[in-house]
Protein backbone atom coordinates (compact mmCIF):
# COMPACT_ATOMS: atom_id res chain seq x y z
CA UNK A 1 0.00 0.00 0.00
CA UNK A 2 1.19 3.71 -1.27
CA UNK A 3 1.72 6.13 1.43
CA UNK A 4 0.13 9.21 1.44
CA UNK A 5 1.33 12.00 -0.51
CA UNK A 6 3.19 14.63 2.28
CA UNK A 7 1.74 18.48 1.85
CA UNK A 8 3.61 21.52 1.19
CA UNK A 9 5.71 22.57 4.05
CA UNK A 10 5.10 25.89 5.82
CA UNK A 11 8.17 26.93 3.94
CA UNK A 12 6.97 26.18 0.78
CA UNK A 13 3.78 27.95 1.54
CA UNK A 14 5.11 30.97 2.99
CA UNK A 15 7.15 30.92 -0.43
CA UNK A 16 4.54 30.57 -2.47
CA UNK A 17 2.55 33.19 -0.32
CA UNK A 18 5.27 35.62 -0.49
CA UNK A 19 5.74 34.86 -4.86
CA UNK A 20 1.96 36.15 -5.18
CA UNK A 21 2.12 38.14 -2.80
CA UNK A 22 5.11 40.51 -5.03
CA UNK A 23 3.67 39.57 -8.39
CA UNK A 24 0.25 41.30 -6.55
CA UNK A 25 2.08 44.50 -5.55
CA UNK A 26 4.15 45.09 -8.93
CA UNK A 27 1.02 44.51 -10.92
CA UNK A 28 -0.27 47.32 -8.65
CA UNK A 29 2.94 49.62 -9.11
CA UNK A 30 2.70 48.48 -12.91
CA UNK A 31 -1.00 50.14 -12.59
CA UNK A 32 -0.70 53.16 -10.89
CA UNK A 33 2.06 54.17 -12.92
CA UNK A 34 -0.31 53.93 -15.97
CA UNK A 35 -2.94 55.23 -14.74
CA UNK A 36 -4.63 58.39 -12.55
CA UNK A 37 -7.90 59.63 -10.88
CA UNK A 38 -9.68 62.33 -10.78
CA UNK A 39 -9.97 63.56 -6.91
CA UNK A 40 -12.38 66.38 -6.19
CA UNK A 41 -12.86 69.02 -3.90
CA UNK A 42 -15.66 71.42 -3.28
CA UNK A 43 -14.81 74.35 -0.98
CA UNK A 44 -16.73 77.41 -0.11
CA UNK A 45 -15.66 81.32 -0.27
CA UNK A 46 -14.58 82.64 2.42
CA UNK A 47 -16.44 85.91 1.22
CA UNK A 48 -20.47 86.28 0.26
CA UNK A 49 -21.06 87.44 -3.52
CA UNK A 50 -24.10 89.16 -5.10
CA UNK A 51 -25.19 86.07 -6.66
CA UNK A 52 -24.34 82.30 -6.02
CA UNK A 53 -21.83 80.46 -8.11
CA UNK A 54 -19.51 77.70 -8.64
CA UNK A 55 -16.14 78.32 -10.45
CA UNK A 56 -14.59 75.02 -11.52
CA UNK A 57 -11.01 74.77 -11.46
CA UNK A 58 -8.37 72.31 -12.70
CA UNK A 59 -5.00 71.98 -11.33
CA UNK A 60 -2.60 69.10 -12.51
CA UNK A 61 1.39 69.23 -11.41
CA UNK A 62 4.46 66.86 -12.09
CA UNK A 63 3.65 65.51 -14.59
CA UNK A 64 7.39 65.53 -15.46
CA UNK A 65 6.75 64.06 -19.38
CA UNK A 66 4.56 61.46 -18.49
CA UNK A 67 1.77 60.77 -21.25
CA UNK A 68 -0.75 59.15 -21.15
CA UNK A 69 -2.12 57.95 -23.83
CA UNK A 70 -0.93 59.37 -27.33
CA UNK A 71 -0.34 63.15 -27.37
CA UNK A 72 -1.78 62.94 -23.77
CA UNK A 73 -5.20 62.07 -25.54
CA UNK A 74 -6.46 60.73 -22.29
CA UNK A 75 -5.35 62.91 -19.69
CA UNK A 76 -6.81 65.72 -22.16
CA UNK A 77 -10.22 64.00 -22.33
CA UNK A 78 -10.14 64.01 -18.69
CA UNK A 79 -9.98 67.16 -18.45
CA UNK A 80 -12.12 68.67 -20.95
CA UNK A 81 -15.28 65.78 -19.59
CA UNK A 82 -14.82 68.13 -16.63
CA UNK A 83 -15.44 71.13 -18.47
CA UNK A 84 -13.13 73.87 -16.30
CA UNK A 85 -13.35 77.65 -15.95
CA UNK A 86 -9.77 77.24 -15.50
CA UNK A 87 -6.40 75.52 -15.92
CA UNK A 88 -4.02 75.63 -13.22
CA UNK A 89 -0.73 74.02 -13.53
CA UNK A 90 1.60 74.16 -10.49
CA UNK A 91 4.96 73.23 -11.72
CA UNK A 92 7.58 70.38 -13.05
CA UNK A 93 5.65 69.95 -16.29
CA UNK A 94 8.55 68.58 -17.54
CA UNK A 95 11.89 66.86 -16.03
CA UNK A 96 15.14 69.12 -16.71
CA UNK A 97 17.52 66.31 -17.52
CA UNK A 98 15.29 64.79 -19.97
CA UNK A 99 15.40 67.50 -23.31
CA UNK A 100 12.99 65.25 -24.61
CA UNK A 101 9.75 65.49 -22.64
CA UNK A 102 10.22 69.53 -23.05
CA UNK A 103 8.12 68.91 -26.56
CA UNK A 104 5.92 66.55 -24.68
CA UNK A 105 5.00 69.63 -22.60
CA UNK A 106 4.34 72.49 -25.25
CA UNK A 107 2.05 69.48 -26.88
CA UNK A 108 -0.05 69.30 -23.92
CA UNK A 109 -0.34 73.09 -23.54
CA UNK A 110 -1.40 73.78 -26.78
CA UNK A 111 -3.66 71.56 -26.22
CA UNK A 112 -5.31 73.13 -22.94
CA UNK A 113 -5.20 76.37 -24.11
CA UNK A 114 -7.86 75.23 -26.41
CA UNK A 115 -10.46 74.37 -23.24
CA UNK A 116 -10.27 77.67 -21.32
CA UNK A 117 -7.72 80.19 -19.56
CA UNK A 118 -4.42 77.93 -18.94
CA UNK A 119 -1.94 79.26 -15.90
CA UNK A 120 1.36 77.84 -15.43
CA UNK A 121 3.81 78.30 -12.37
CA UNK A 122 7.48 76.64 -12.46
CA UNK A 123 8.24 73.84 -10.16
CA UNK A 124 11.49 73.59 -9.11
CA UNK A 125 12.82 71.79 -12.30
CA UNK A 126 11.67 75.26 -14.34
CA UNK A 127 13.29 76.74 -11.95
CA UNK A 128 16.71 75.69 -11.91
CA UNK A 129 16.49 75.60 -15.62
CA UNK A 130 15.84 78.98 -15.67
CA UNK A 131 18.47 80.06 -13.18
CA UNK A 132 21.07 78.08 -14.38
CA UNK A 133 21.15 78.49 -18.45
CA UNK A 134 24.69 77.23 -18.67
CA UNK A 135 23.42 74.26 -17.80
CA UNK A 136 20.62 73.94 -19.69
CA UNK A 137 21.22 76.17 -22.88
CA UNK A 138 18.42 78.17 -23.99
CA UNK A 139 15.26 75.05 -22.85
CA UNK A 140 13.78 77.39 -20.37
CA UNK A 141 13.86 80.27 -22.51
CA UNK A 142 12.37 78.24 -25.91
CA UNK A 143 10.07 76.31 -24.01
CA UNK A 144 8.12 79.34 -21.94
CA UNK A 145 8.86 81.64 -25.54
CA UNK A 146 6.61 78.62 -26.93
CA UNK A 147 4.20 78.99 -24.16
CA UNK A 148 3.47 82.52 -23.87
CA UNK A 149 2.79 82.37 -27.83
CA UNK A 150 0.15 79.60 -27.47
CA UNK A 151 -1.54 82.35 -24.50
CA UNK A 152 -0.89 80.42 -21.46
CA UNK A 153 -0.44 82.84 -18.77
CA UNK A 154 2.91 82.31 -17.12
CA UNK A 155 3.20 83.28 -13.79
CA UNK A 156 7.03 83.45 -12.50
CA UNK A 157 6.71 85.53 -8.98
CA UNK A 158 3.87 87.36 -11.15
CA UNK A 159 0.25 87.66 -9.96
CA UNK A 160 -3.11 88.49 -12.58
CA UNK A 161 -5.87 89.57 -11.37
CA UNK A 162 -9.19 88.41 -12.51
CA UNK A 163 -13.26 88.64 -12.32
CA UNK A 164 -14.22 84.56 -11.82
CA UNK A 165 -17.66 84.96 -12.49
CA UNK A 166 -18.17 87.70 -10.63
CA UNK A 167 -15.93 87.03 -7.50
CA UNK A 168 -12.18 89.27 -7.52
CA UNK A 169 -9.67 87.07 -7.67
CA UNK A 170 -6.21 86.87 -8.10
CA UNK A 171 -3.44 84.12 -9.69
CA UNK A 172 -0.33 84.33 -8.41
CA UNK A 173 2.92 82.13 -9.60
CA UNK A 174 5.46 81.85 -6.69
CA UNK A 175 8.98 80.31 -6.67
CA UNK A 176 10.58 79.85 -3.66
CA UNK A 177 14.08 79.86 -2.77
CA UNK A 178 16.10 77.10 -4.41
CA UNK A 179 17.52 76.11 -1.13
CA UNK A 180 14.33 75.20 0.29
CA UNK A 181 14.26 72.31 -2.35
CA UNK A 182 17.61 70.82 -0.66
CA UNK A 183 17.22 67.50 0.33
CA UNK A 184 18.98 67.46 4.17
CA UNK A 185 19.75 70.99 4.96
CA UNK A 186 16.35 72.69 3.34
CA UNK A 187 16.42 76.33 4.37
CA UNK A 188 13.20 78.14 5.94
CA UNK A 189 10.89 80.14 3.64
CA UNK A 190 10.26 83.25 5.30
CA UNK A 191 7.02 85.66 4.91
CA UNK A 192 9.31 88.83 3.74
CA UNK A 193 10.77 85.49 1.02
CA UNK A 194 7.06 85.57 -0.32
CA UNK A 195 6.45 89.94 -0.47
CA UNK A 196 9.76 90.58 -2.19
CA UNK A 197 8.99 88.05 -4.65
CA UNK A 198 5.27 88.75 -5.48
CA UNK A 199 4.23 91.66 -3.06
CA UNK A 200 1.39 92.12 -0.45
CA UNK A 201 -1.50 89.59 -1.10
CA UNK A 202 -4.81 92.20 -2.05
CA UNK A 203 -7.39 92.35 0.55
CA UNK A 204 -11.24 92.10 -1.28
CA UNK A 205 -9.81 89.26 -3.37
CA UNK A 206 -9.92 85.73 -3.07
CA UNK A 207 -6.10 84.87 -3.59
CA UNK A 208 -4.93 81.72 -5.02
CA UNK A 209 -0.92 80.85 -4.73
CA UNK A 210 0.48 78.49 -7.16
CA UNK A 211 3.20 77.18 -5.12
CA UNK A 212 5.03 74.59 -5.76
CA UNK A 213 6.06 72.88 -2.75
CA UNK A 214 3.48 72.29 -0.22
CA UNK A 215 6.14 72.55 2.89
CA UNK A 216 5.81 76.00 3.50
CA UNK A 217 1.78 76.23 3.45
CA UNK A 218 1.61 77.23 6.76
CA UNK A 219 3.80 80.33 5.47
CA UNK A 220 1.62 80.51 2.57
CA UNK A 221 -1.21 80.91 4.83
CA UNK A 222 0.15 83.70 6.71
CA UNK A 223 0.91 85.81 3.65
CA UNK A 224 -2.69 85.95 2.59
CA UNK A 225 -3.20 83.08 0.09
CA UNK A 226 -6.83 81.86 0.53
CA UNK A 227 -5.83 78.46 -1.56
CA UNK A 228 -2.27 77.52 -2.08
CA UNK A 229 -2.26 74.73 -4.57
CA UNK A 230 1.20 73.14 -4.93
CA UNK A 231 2.73 68.91 -5.91
CA UNK A 232 5.79 68.40 -5.29
CA UNK A 233 5.95 65.37 -3.09
CA UNK A 234 4.09 62.86 -5.43
CA UNK A 235 2.36 61.84 -2.54
CA UNK A 236 4.92 60.04 -0.27
CA UNK A 237 5.28 57.59 -3.34
CA UNK A 238 3.74 54.52 -0.87
CA UNK A 239 1.04 55.53 0.98
CA UNK A 240 -0.05 54.45 4.48
CA UNK A 241 -3.36 54.37 5.29
CA UNK A 242 -4.38 56.53 7.86
CA UNK A 243 -0.99 57.88 7.88
CA UNK A 244 -0.11 59.48 4.00
CA UNK A 245 2.87 59.03 2.34
CA UNK A 246 5.67 57.19 3.41
CA UNK A 247 8.85 59.01 1.67
CA UNK A 248 9.42 62.16 -0.43
CA UNK A 249 11.28 62.24 -3.60
CA UNK A 250 14.17 63.80 -1.56
CA UNK A 251 13.74 60.54 1.56
CA UNK A 252 12.62 62.80 3.76
CA UNK A 253 10.08 60.34 5.30
CA UNK A 254 6.17 60.44 6.52
CA UNK A 255 6.01 63.96 4.52
CA UNK A 256 3.20 66.36 6.87
CA UNK A 257 1.52 67.33 3.14
CA UNK A 258 1.80 64.56 1.05
CA UNK A 259 -1.86 64.75 -0.74
CA UNK A 260 -5.10 66.16 0.07
CA UNK A 261 -6.83 69.37 1.54
CA UNK A 262 -5.44 70.86 3.98
CA UNK A 263 -6.96 74.00 6.47
CA UNK A 264 -5.30 76.72 9.01
CA UNK A 265 -8.10 78.93 9.76
CA UNK A 266 -9.99 79.93 6.26
CA UNK A 267 -7.01 79.21 4.79
CA UNK A 268 -6.90 76.20 2.57
CA UNK A 269 -4.19 74.60 0.69
CA UNK A 270 -4.85 71.41 -1.62
CA UNK A 271 -1.72 69.11 -2.58
CA UNK A 272 -1.74 66.81 -5.25
CA UNK A 273 -0.26 63.78 -5.56
CA UNK A 274 1.17 64.70 -9.16
CA UNK A 275 0.82 62.33 -12.28
CA UNK A 276 4.13 61.47 -13.08
CA UNK A 277 7.54 60.01 -11.58
CA UNK A 278 11.03 61.15 -12.23
CA UNK A 279 13.84 59.10 -10.26
CA UNK A 280 12.09 56.88 -7.77
CA UNK A 281 9.75 55.45 -10.78
CA UNK A 282 7.57 53.94 -8.44
CA UNK A 283 3.63 54.61 -7.26
CA UNK A 284 2.18 52.24 -4.84
CA UNK A 285 -1.38 52.99 -2.89
CA UNK A 286 -0.74 55.95 -4.19
CA UNK A 287 -2.57 56.27 -7.62
CA UNK A 288 -1.61 59.38 -9.99
CA UNK A 289 -4.24 62.36 -9.65
CA UNK A 290 -5.72 64.92 -11.82
CA UNK A 291 -7.22 67.61 -8.79
CA UNK A 292 -10.54 69.17 -9.65
CA UNK A 293 -11.31 71.94 -7.29
CA UNK A 294 -15.12 74.22 -7.15
CA UNK A 295 -15.40 77.40 -5.50
CA UNK A 296 -19.00 77.89 -4.28
CA UNK A 297 -20.01 81.61 -3.29
CA UNK A 298 -22.72 81.94 -1.52
CA UNK A 299 -25.66 84.72 -2.08
CA UNK A 300 -25.21 87.99 0.24
CA UNK A 301 -28.29 89.51 1.35
CA UNK A 302 -29.86 92.34 -0.18
CA UNK A 303 -30.32 94.20 3.08
CA UNK A 304 -26.66 93.04 4.26
CA UNK A 305 -24.23 95.71 4.25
Amino acid sequence: MMGRKKGKSWREKLAVSAGVGAFALMLEIWKELHEFKVKRFRIKLPFETAKEETVKLVFLSDLHGKQYGERNKELVSAILKERPDYILIGGDLLTRKKESMDSTAVSLLRRLVKLCPVYLANGNHEQKMRVNPEEYGGRYEAYIREAKRLGVHVLVNETEYLDMKGIPAAVSGLEIPLGCYAHFRTRELAYSDIRERIGKAENGRYHILLAHSPVYFDTYAKWGADLSLSGHLHGGIIGIPKLGGLITPQARPFPKYSGGIYRKGKKLGIVSRGLGTHTVNVRLFNPAELAVVEICSCVREKNQV
